[in-house]
C-alpha cells in the first residue's frame, strides 16, 4: 500500500488532509512539527511527503532541505502545503528541490491531482495503478464539477463556464472594431412551491421532478448554452452573443418549457416558474455579483406570487440591502419585546355592534419606528422565525382576551393568523392547547385564521388538524378567500366557521361588475355550507350596504376603525361603538 507522509501544525487542517487521503485507500502517517516529521521520513521513507511550510522552530524549507541531503529520503515526492502564494515562496521551494506547491486552501480534487501525478512520475509505480489513479482523477473530477442528482454543471463548473465565455465575448468584441458589445446573460431560474412537491407526493417525486427540469433544459439549451443546478429547486442558464431582445424570448420560451405537465409516478403537476436575469458586462463582470443580481431579479418576481420574469435592476440592491438589515434585526426584535398587538374590530352587520377582532402583529424598531407587516413575515418565514413569534401571538392574543373578559365581562372573539409554516408544526394541536390552559380561556373566544393557499398545500392532513383543533372547541377561518384554488369539493370538507372575503375583491365591489359577482357568489357558497362571512378592507358606506343588502355576516375595516393598540381598541369597548 502507498504510505504518504503529511508534515502540518494545524490540528484540523492535518485532521481533514489526512481523512480524504485515507478515503483514497492510502496508507497515511502524520507529524505534528518539521522535527518529527524529519525522523518519520527519515526512519521511514514514505512513498510522498506533503508538508506544511509555516512552522514553529523547524518550517518546511528547513525540513525539505535536510531531507534532499539524506540517500533514503532525497528522491522523495514532496509537495508544499502553504497560505502562502507570492511567486518569491514558490521559487524558494521549487530551488530546495520541490516537486508541486499547494495554496492553501485548496479543494479536495487540487490535492489528490497533485498527489496523483507526483506518484504517476515515481518510475517504481506501475502502469496499472496509474490507469487506476486516472479513473480516480476523473471520478473526482465528476464529483467536484457535476451535481449528483440531475449531472448537470454545479456552481462550481458554472464559474469556469462563465469565466471563459467572457474571455470569448473580450476576443470577439476586439476582432471586429466598431461592433455592438457581446452580452453574456445569465437567468437564474426556480422552482414556485417546489416544497409543496416534497410534502404532497414525497421528496423521491420531488428528486424525479428536479431531473424532468434538468432533462428540458439541457434537452432544449443545453447545446450551445450552460445549464447547471445551483442548488435545491434552483437552476441558471449561461446564455453568450445575445441581445436584450432575444433573452426576453428565451425566458419566455424557458417559461412555457418548464410550466408544461410533469408526470410524477402517475401524478401529473404543473409549476410556475420564476425567472431573474442580469446581463453582462452591464450587471457585473463577475459570476458571483452576476448570479447574486440575477437572484435579486428572481426574488422579486417571487415575491409577486405569481411566476414570471424579470431583469436586475440597480434599484434592487437597495432593496436587498434592506432586507438583510430587517434580517439581521429581526433576529433580536423577540428577545428585544419589539412586537406588539393591534386589534381591527370586526363588526356585525346587522346590529353595527363589535363582535370580535383580528390581531395584527406591528413591529416598533426603536431605530426605525413601526416597521409594517409586509416588510417582514415574508422574511419570518423564509428564516423560520415565524415559529417563535407565531407562539408570541397567540400567547399575547389568549392573554389579552382574559384581561378583557375580566375588565368587561364580555366574550371577546380574537382572530390570530398562522402562517403555512406555523400549521405545518407537528406539535402546533398540543401548543395551542397549552395556551389556552395557561391563559384561562374559553377555546370557543380564538379563531384561527388560516389562507386558502395554505390549506390547499396538504388536503389530507389539512383536514386532520382542523379536525383536531375543531375538537377542543376553537374556531377556524379561512382568509384571502377567492384568491387560491381551493375547489368547493375540498371546502365542504374542511371543518371551518367562516370564510373571509379578500380586501381586493371588496374594493371596488360597488362599481365592478365582476368583484360584485365573485362577493355575491361566496357569500351564497357559504350560506349554503352554513358559514358566517366577513368581509376585509371596507372603507365605504355603499361597500357596507351591498354586503349587508346580500347577507354579509360581518366586516372589518376602516370605516369603522383601523387597527389600534389594546388600549384604544378597550375603549372601544366601553363606549360601545357602534357602526
Amino acid at each position: 500500500m502507498t504510505q504518504l507522509l503529511v508534515i502540518e501544525d494545524d490540528a484540523n487542517v492535518r485532521t481533514l488532509i489526512l481523512k480524504l487521503l485515507q478515503a483514497e485507500g492510502f496508507e497515511v502517517i502524520s507529524a505534528n512539527d518539521g522535527q518529527a516529521g524529519i525522523q518519520l521520513a527519515q526512519a521511514l521513507e514514505p512513498d510522498l511527503i506533503l508538508c506544511d511550510i509555516m512552522m514553529p522552530e523547524c518550517d518546511g524549507y528547513e525540513v525539505l532541505q535536510r531531507l534532499r541531503q539524506h540517500a533514503g529520503t532525497a528522491n522523495i515526492p514532496f509537495i508544499f502545503l502553504s497560505a502562502k502564494s507570492e511567486r518569491i515562496d514558490l521559487r524558494q521551494g521549487m530551488e530546495l528541490g520541490a516537486d508541486d506547491y499547494l495554496t492553501k486552501p485548496f479543494k479536495r480534487a487540487e490535492l489528490l491531482g497533485a498527489v496523483f501525478a507526483r506518484l504517476a512520475k515515481q518510475a517504481s509505480v506501475t502502469q496499472p495503478y496509474v490507469d487506476e489513479m486516472k479513473r480516480a482523477a476523473q471520478t473526482l473530477s465528476q464529483l467536484a464539477y457535476r451535481d449528483p442528482l440531475t449531472n448537470l454543471p454545479n456552481r462550481i463548473l458554472f464559474h469556469h463556464q462563465f469565466q471563459e465565455a467572457v474571455a470569448q465575448a473580450g476576443r470577439a468584441n476586439r476582432s471586429i472594431p466598431g461592433r455592438s458589445q457581446v452580452l453574456i446573460a445569465i437567468l437564474c431560474i426556480n422552482l414556485n412551491r417546489f416544497k409543496a412537491i416534497n410534502t404532497n407526493l414525497g421528496y423521491s417525486n420531488g428528486d424525479l421532478l428536479l431531473k424532468l427540469v434538468a432533462e428540458r433544459l439541457e434537452q432544449n439549451f443545453g447545446q450551445s448554452n450552460t445549464v447547471a443546478r445551483l442548488g435545491g429547486d434552483e437552476f441558471s442558464l449561461l446564455v453568450t452573443d445575445i441581445s436584450q431582445g432575444e433573452v426576453v424570448e428565451l425566458a419566455q420560451r424557458v417559461l412555457k418549457l418548464l410550466g408544461d405537465p410533469y408526470d410524477l409516478d402517475g401524478s401529473y403537476v404543473q409549476i410556475q416558474i420564476s425567472v431573474g436575469i442580469a446581463l453582462y458586462p452591464q450587471d457585473g463582470n463577475n459570476p458571483d455579483r452576476l448570479l447574486n443580481h440575477a437572484t435579486m431579479a428572481m426574488r422579486s418576481v417571487k415575491a409577486k406570487g405569481s411566476g414570471g420574469y424579470q431583469f436586475y435592476t440597480p434599484e434592487m440592491d437597495a432593496l436587498e440591502t434592506e432586507r438583510q438589515l430587517i434580517e439581521s434585526k429581526l433576529n433580536l426584535a423577540l428577545a428585544r419585546l419589539e412586537f406588539q398587538l393591534y386589534y381591527q374590530p370586526q363588526i356585525n352587520l346587522i346590529t353595527g355592534r363589535i363582535i370580535g377582532a383580528e390581531a395584527l402583529l406591528r413591529w416598533k424598531d426603536p431605530e426605525r419606528g413601526l416597521i409594517a407587516p409586509d416588510k417582514f413575515i415574508s422574511i419570518a418565514e423564509e428564516t423560520g422565525l415565524i415559529i417563535p413569534i407565531g407562539e408570541w401571538v397567540l400567547r399575547t392574543a389568549c392573554a389579552q382576551i382574559k384581561i378583557w373578559q375580566i375588565n368587561n365581562r364580555l366574550p371577546i372573539r380574537i382572530s390570530v393568523n398562522l402562517s403555512a409554516r406555523q400549521f405545518k408544526q407537528d406539535n402546533l394541536v398540543e401548543l395551542i392547547a397549552q395556551i389556552l390552559q395557561e391563559t384561562d380561556i374559553s377555546p370557543d373566544l380564538l379563531v384561527l385564521e388560516l389562507t386558502e393557499t395554505s390549506v390547499m398545500e396538504n388536503v389530507e392532513t389539512t383536514i386532520l388538524v382542523l379536525k383536531e383543533l375543531k375538537q377542543k372547541g376553537i374556531h377556524i377561518s379561512i382568509d384571502d378567500f377567492g384568491t387560491g384554488y381551493s375547489s368547493l369539493n375540498y371546502l365542504k370538507r374542511f371543518p371551518i366557521d367562516t370564510l373571509k372575503i379578500d380586501q381586493s375583491f371588496v374594493r371596488e365591489i360597488t362599481t365592478d361588475a365582476n368583484d360584485a359577482a365573485i362577493a355575491k357568489a361566496i357569500i351564497a357558497m357559504a350560506q349554503s355550507l352554513q358559514l358566517k362571512v366577513i368581509a376585509e378592507g371596507v372603507e365605504t358606506e355603499d361597500q357596507s350596504n351591498f354586503l349587508r343588502q346580500n347577507g354579509c355576516h360581518a366586516m372589518q375595516g376602516y370605516l369603522f376603525s383601523p387597527p389600534v393598540p389594546a388600549e384604544e381598541f378597550e375603549q372601544l369597548l366601553l363606549a360601545d361603538k357602534r357602526l
